[in-house]
């Protein structure tokens, strides 16, 4: 196929996707099943477009899901993740332990599978999907902690999962017994995941540092450095032998909160990218997948394994791996169904095939089918759910987009400030901010007017704020700010009465 021939078919496949995703927005669908089915009619129309080579797949599949991760950690909001790590390593680790553990016990003694077999199905389709839950959850109004959990799991199971699917794979083709070697097997898998985040906090903090430093030609570059930052973490996990998932996803976390520059720009720019990621990942899956294949028995099988996923397994790792962490009922029974699955599965399902395994073809229609059945099942109904359980809405005042940019000619940045709907900012007084005396409020821009305000002047809902202030100030100002925005004009006085108590 000539170049033009393939950027003319790839522009058009990314184009006919931004359609679908407009469709699918209007009908209640997640986007990312509409792209599945969109490389499953490709696949099926344009057979010149199939992909055979599972092990091309496994590649393309593991360099989308680094940018997708990426994109996710440069978007997570260090301040809400934090309450939300324990139960996310406890899920992302122990949960995926005890789903590998129920679902081969299920495959087995109910499906029938193979002992070795059914193990693996349980390795393939225990953790949950970071693209799946980055883009889904977004649109849900929830508490900043309970979306950091099912976040925060996503981006570190895949770590664990990835390691475990190839032991698991090891087990299935019989090249390793049940005794000390899964022992020692499951020491590595821990020291990798460990590694892994500590390269991932260190490239983070080096990169927060390196770039806070630089004073570069164009906007556009801090979002290109931040990102290639972030992949290079992988990249260096792989070749010191830790997990370069987890460490892509830490360091990017650590970037995303690190006061950079042009904040608002990167994260835009780790969204777009983060979409391309997605859209040619499940065309792609879409692409290998062979529904020809697919046979009744297959269907039943996948269903069945789906809800004895969805229904059982899920609500109790999540009950077990969060007791005791200070969640309530409705917490858990959210996060029970908000385990969403969609391309990691999929992704680790490629490994057997990739390895030659006997048999690893009929995995992978009964996790593509059990993806799709589980994706039409939980995606839609999470909104319904949050709003049944009182979740909906909860943390959404306080919530401020702020940006920062470096005026270059002076050691002074200019801080822009948008005011969330419900925010407490709304009707605070430009002198009761109570800033620093070398810091001014330069500029209010309020729909189509801007104005250079006065003390007495009221902030409103949907204004733009731009402050000029010293650089060493700007993380003072911020937090002001973010302190204002949660308690109103008596910020101080309230965080100081609830240090007391």
């Amino acid at each position: 196929m000539s170049l033009e021939v393939v950027l003319l078919v790839g522009a058009a496949i990314i184009l006919t996707a931004v359609m679908v995703a407009k469709l699918g927005d209007r009908i209640g669908l997640p986007a990312l099943l509409l792209f599945l089915g969109l490389g499953i009619v490709l696949q099926v129309t344009t057979p010149q477009l199939n992909l055979t080579d599972a092990g091309l797949a496994h590649d393309l599949g593991f360099a989308a899901l680094v940018l997708i991760l990426a994109e996710g950690g440069l978007s997570t909001n260090w301040d809400e993740i934090k309450p939300a790590i324990l139960p996310a390593v406890l899920l992302a680790s122990g949960g995926v332990i005890l789903g590998i553990v129920l679902m081969g016990l299920f495959g087995w003694a109910a499906l029938g599978l193979p002992l070795a077999v059914a193990v693996l199905l349980g390795a393939v389709m225990a953790p949950t999907d970071s693209a799946a839950v980055f883009s889904v959850l977004r649109h849900v109004p929830l508490p900043p902690k309970i979306r950091s959990i099912l976040e925060g799991e996503s981006g570190l199971n895949d770590a664990p999962s990835v390691l475990l699917a190839i032991a698991a794979t090891n087990l299935a083709m019989g090249r390793t017994e049940i005794d000390l070697g899964l022992v020692w097997t499951g020491l590595i898998i821990i020291a990798e995941l460990i590694g892994g985040i500590a390269v991932g906090a260190g490239l983070g903090w080096l990169g927060v540092r390196l770039l806070r430093g630089l004073a570069l030609p164009a906007s556009g570059l801090y979002p290109l450095a931040s990102l290639g930052w972030a992949v290079l973490a992988y990249g260096l996990g792989g070749l010191v032998h830790v997990s370069g998932f987890a460490a892509v996803y830490v360091c990017a976390v650590v970037l995303g909160n690190g006061k950079l520059p042009h904040r608002h720009a990167t994260r835009s720019f780790a969204e777009g990218i983060g979409w391309i990621a997605q859209i040619g990942l499940f065309v792609m899956l879409g692409l290998l997948s062979d529904v020809s294949r697919i046979t009744g028995r297959d269907v039943v099988v996948a269903v069945v394994a789906g809800l004895f996923l969805t229904f059982v397994v899920r609500p109790i790792t999540v009950w077990v791996c969060t007791a005791g962490v200070g969640l309530g009922n409705r917490e858990k029974i959210f996060l029970s169904w908000g385990g969403l699955r969609g391309a990691v599965p999929i992704i680790l399902a490629t490994i057997p095939m990739a390895a030659g395994l006997r048999g690893s073809d009929s995995i992978f229609d009964l996790v593509f089918v059990a993806v799709i059945v589980l994706t039409v099942l939980n995606g839609p109904t999470l909104p319904w759910l949050a709003r049944k359980l009182g979740l909906a809405g909860e943390g959404e005042a306080d919530q401020l987009d702020i940006e920062v940019a470096p005026l270059d000619r002076s050691e002074a940045v200019l801080v822009q400030v948008e005011v969330p709907s419900q925010s407490k900012l709304h009707g605070v007084a430009v002198s009761e901010l109570r800033l620093p005396s070398n810091v001014s409020v330069s500029l209010i821009i309020r729909g189509d007017r801007m104005f250079a305000p006065h003390d007495r002047d009221l902030i409103r809902t949907g204004d733009d704020l731009l402050i000029v202030t010293p650089a060493a100030l700007r993380s003072k100002v911020e937090r002001r700010i973010q302190l204002i925005g949660r308690a109103g004009r008596l910020a101080t006085w309230t965080e100081l009465g609830r240090r007391r108590a």
